[in-house]
This record gives structure tokens, C-alpha cells and sequence, in this order.
């Protein structure tokens, strides 16, 4: 009966299970649920920045399809434009067509890579999490059943009510472990995907633009403000 009171007064609700467990074990559990809000925060920011990273490759392909683009340049495609009015002014002025469109599109490129490094802050903490929570859940129930056979040898009971409470604890640190892993790993599969392919569709778009950019006597997008106009080189 007093086996049996002694797990009733126990609080096995996840506000229990915190309150009281071992200090270590407490421990990991706060280092796991801060490391789920990080990884969170991380993942509703890429979200947005992934979305805005869509709008502007979008831009950048109707920029190139567009003979008369009615909207002046911005976000990525103002970027892009830049680095290649920068480039073109290192120049000369009878370069050829095909040195010319190759700087422009070395330098579009670089910016492009530029854009998409920004955009790979975080990933790494995210990857860290997601390998590394699970073993830090794990410790944290090695050390509660640890302290759960402890008990049991001062008490010298073997009863499910002595080790139960101890046991619970210990679990609930790997859940909460696992509970941190698998969204940051799906996020950080997810997150690599879509810059991947985000670097392919604006490479491949890049060369189209670099192309038309680099046509003799020709200026078919508006240039940034406070840039000159882009020299064409001769036709090759």
C-alpha cells in the first residue's frame, strides 16, 4: 500500500517530470528545449527568406524574358545588374563580345553565390542539433536510470513504484531530445534542397542574361541607380 502511494503522489504530467527530476537531468532538459526554440526561430526565418529568394529568381526570369522590362530593378536582379556594370567598366572598349560575357557572368555568379551564403547562416547549428540532441537525451536518461537504480538500492525495493517516477524522468529527456532532431533534420534536408536548386535555376538564368547584357550597342535593362551604362564589346 505504501508502494503504491508513493507512486500516486508522484506527478507524472511533463511539468512533473521537470520539476522533479535530477538537477543534471534538469539540465539537459533545458539545454534540449532551448535548442528546439533556436532551431525553430531558424527555421520560420529561412521559411520567409526561401520565399523571398522564389519572388526574386522569378523577377529575374521575367527580366530576362521580357524585351521591355516595365519595373526597375530590385532585390536580387539590382544585385546582379550591379555586380555586372561594375564588371563591365574594368573593360576595354574593343574587348570581344565573348571575353566581355564571360566576365559579366563570372560576376553575376559570384554575386549570386554571395546572396546564397547569407541565406546559409544557421544551417550548421541546425545539422548540429539534429545529430547531436538525440545523445544529449540519451545522457540525460543514462543518468536518470542511474538514479533510479541508486534509489533502489537505499530502499532495497525492486518495485515498479520505486523505479517508475526515476525511469519516467530519464524517458521524457530522450523525447525531448528526438523532439528537437527531427525537425531540425528535416529542416536542414529541406533548406539544402531548395538552395540547390535556387543556385541552378539562377546560374542557368544568369547565362541568358549575361548574353543579352554583352550584345553590342545594346542596353535592354535598366541600369541600378548610380551606374553607368553597361559598354558593349565587339561581336565575336
Amino acid at each position: 500500500m505504501e508502494q503504491i502511494t508513493v507512486a500516486a503522489g508522484h506527478d507524472f504530467s511533463f511539468y512533473g517530470l521537470v520539476l522533479q527530476a535530477d538537477p543534471v537531468v534538469k539540465t539537459v532538459m533545458l539545454l534540449l528545449v532551448l535548442a528546439s526554440v533556436a532551431c525553430w526561430a531558424i527555421i520560420l526565418e529561412k521559411a520567409v527568406r526561401l520565399s523571398k529568394l522564389g519572388r526574386d529568381l522569378k523577377r529575374l526570369e521575367r527580366t530576362v524574358s521580357d524585351e521591355t522590362p516595365t519595373e526597375a530593378p530590385r532585390g536580387l536582379v539590382r544585385n546582379l545588374l550591379s555586380a555586372a556594370h561594375h564588371e563591365a567598366e574594368d573593360g576595354g572598349r574593343n574587348e570581344p563580345r565573348a571575353e566581355l560575357r564571360a566576365r559579366l557572368e563570372r560576376a553575376m555568379r559570384l554575386s549570386l553565390k554571395g546572396e546564397l551564403q547569407r541565406l546559409e547562416v544557421g544551417l550548421p547549428f541546425l545539422a548540429t542539433v539534429g545529430s547531436a540532441a538525440p545523445f544529449i537525451g540519451l545522457f540525460g536518461t543514462v543518468w536518470g536510470i542511474m538514479n533510479s537504480f541508486t534509489s533502489i538500492a537505499q530502499q532495497k525495493d525492486t518495485s515498479l513504484a520505486v523505479v517508475a517516477p526515476g525511469i519516467a524522468e530519464a524517458l521524457f529527456a530522450t523525447a525531448l531530445g528526438l523532439a528537437a532532431a527531427i525537425p531540425a533534420v528535416m529542416a536542414y534536408n529541406m533548406i539544402s534542397v531548395s538552395l540547390g536548386r535556387g543556385a541552378n535555376r539562377g546560374s542557368s538564368t544568369i547565362v541568358e542574361l549575361a548574353k543579352r547584357l554583352s550584345r553590342p550597342q545594346s542596353e535592354p535593362f535598366a541600369r541600378p541607380a548610380g551606374t553607368e551604362p553597361l559598354r558593349a564589346g565587339k561581336a565575336s
